[in-house]
């Protein structure tokens, strides 16, 4: 506890001196899609199936209105002009309509009112055919239903393994201590990443997670990384996740840090 203490002071010392010498890019310039590129599972890479991934009144928007069901075609859009390896990440992100399969809450389905932000993402191009998900750490978005307890910005690891408390994080997700989002309305979330060695996800300007020794491994590593189990993952590609639920982006920014 002590070490993640120091980390996260020292995080935020760096990113305060970092305020007046580094600029903030946006990554989506709120009319195009230019820099992005898309991957879905089981099509190859910018067949955007369906027209899921979109720009509507300044927002990426994804969208399920010519899906019948879902059927586990996890997508995602890439920001693949730069790789990124110390930054502090802005993104709003809000849950709109409903699961494309028609489910009302958590209770029927997990990927209700569920998204993310994949960070250290691979390139798509990298990404096999049937792949579901980049290998990557997922800053995770949930939403709730409006009763039960659901945070938000979890941690999520395909193809990835982190520590928490400096113990190796055995479960996929790990929820973080936020509280509960119930309604539609748009939310804001940074991430503070340092390479491999540690992550802040923070709301409201609470640290609600840290994880740190981000490293290849665990499930959902495709054959292409099998190589690189136990190896640091210290840079990647950024991409927003479609899981099912309509789901729209905006203020995508990215500050680089020394």
């Amino acid at each position: 506890m002590k070490k993640n203490l120091k980390y996260l002071i020292i995080g935020l010392l760096i990113i305060s001196c970092n305020n007046d010498q580094k600029e903030w890019v946006s990554l989506f310039d709120g009319q195009t899609l230019d820099g992005w590129e898309v991957k879905i599972a089981g099509y190859e890479l910018n067949n955007n199936y369906k027209n899921t991934f979109s720009v509507k009144d300044g927002n990426i928007r994804v969208s399920y209105d010519d899906y019948e069901s879902f059927d586990e075609k996890f997508g995602h859009i890439f920001y693949t002009n730069k790789k990124f390896k110390n930054y502090h990440l802005k993104i709003d992100y809000r849950f709109y309509g409903e699961h494309v399969n028609s489910f009302k809450s958590e209770d029927e389905a997990w990927n209700y009112k569920n998204s993310g932000v994949m960070l250290h993402s691979e390139h798509p191009n990298q990404m096999l055919l049937d792949q579901e998900f980049p290998v990557s750490i997922e800053g995770q978005f949930l939403g709730g239903s409006g009763t039960n307890e659901r945070p938000t910005l979890n941690m999520c690891s395909p193809g990835t393994e982190v520590n928490i408390n400096g113990t190796l994080a055995l479960n996929h997700c790990i929820d973080s201590i936020s509280k509960t989002i119930h309604t539609d309305d748009w939310v804001s979330v940074e991430f503070v990443v340092f390479s491999d060695s540690i992550v802040h996800h923070i709301i409201d300007k609470d640290t609600v997670i840290t994880y740190t020794n981000i490293r290849y491994g665990g499930s959902y590593l495709s054959d292409n990384y099998i190589n690189k189990i136990g190896e640091p993952l210290s840079e990647g590609y950024i991409s927003l996740q479609s899981e099912g639920h309509p789901i729209e982006f905006k203020n995508i920014r990215v500050k680089e840090l020394d």
